[in-house]
């Protein structure tokens, strides 16, 4: 069961969804003034996108990846389902359509005596993409040629979130990284990884157990990345 609340404008909706108390408490915005990525990096949130949070305490919260991949799994669900669209997923938290990113998701935890997550989702549906990420962002109205319903995406995206979420507190890490890569967009390509102390030119070969993705480099040397930018 999830508790949503709406929200007109917001500075993020990761932020705002650390002030409730209940599992599985969802923030949703028209607009975020303040969304960020990865890295802290600016995030833009124009009016017409899908800006949500979803506040959660897993079983082990040592397992915050299998949260990204969870939901990177939902959200390509969802856009089949609720959009007729298909997507791919991009190492470690995107979702693409072609070479362009449509979603991108920001997994935040607090520990000590608040154990929990936060899953934040932005999701480019109806909203305008701004002329300097045009080359690289693309939007579900961009492809379909009309608005889509944003309240049927969230329901669609969060009842399929719900069965991941609940294969995660099983422990099913497996079957989760399975249906990721049934997904993905990065394996089998030739990539350059930028991580904060070095690139990396190679294939991506798989992603192990603690979602590190493994490059085969020209020597044939493997290197298991942990975090890091992906280009093709």
């Amino acid at each position: 069961m999830y508790y949503i609340h709406y929200f007109k404008k917001l500075g993020s909706t990761n932020d705002r969804v650390k002030k409730f108390k209940k599992e599985c408490s969802v923030v949703v915005a028209e607009i975020q003034t303040k969304g960020r990525g990865r890295f802290k990096r600016k995030w833009s949130s124009g009016k017409g996108g899908l800006w949500l949070s979803i506040l959660l305490k897993p079983k082990n919260i040592g397992k915050l990846g299998y949260l990204t991949f969870s939901a990177a799994v939902a959200c390509q669900r969802a856009v089949k389902k609720a959009a007729g669209i298909e997507s791919k997923v991009k190492w470690p938290n995107d979702l693409v359509i072609g070479k362009k990113k449509l979603c991108g998701i920001l997994t935040e935890s607090g520990f000590g005596t608040k154990k929990f997550a936060v899953v934040g989702i932005g999701m480019n549906t109806n909203n305008k993409i701004p002329e300097n990420l045009k080359e690289n962002a693309i939007s579900l109205s961009n492809i379909l040629g009309k608005e889509v319903n944003n309240k049927e995406l969230i329901n669609c995206l969060l009842n399929e979130f719900e069965l991941l979420y609940k294969k995660l507190n099983n422990r099913e890490y497996n079957f989760i990284l399975k249906e990721w890569k049934k997904l993905s967009d990065t394996l089998g390509r030739d990539v350059k990884v930028i991580t904060r102390n070095k690139v990396l030119i190679g294939k991506a070969i798989d992603v192990d157990d603690d979602l590190r993705l493994i490059i085969k480099t020209a020597n044939n040397t493997l290197d298991k990345v942990t975090e890091g930018d992906v280009l093709y």
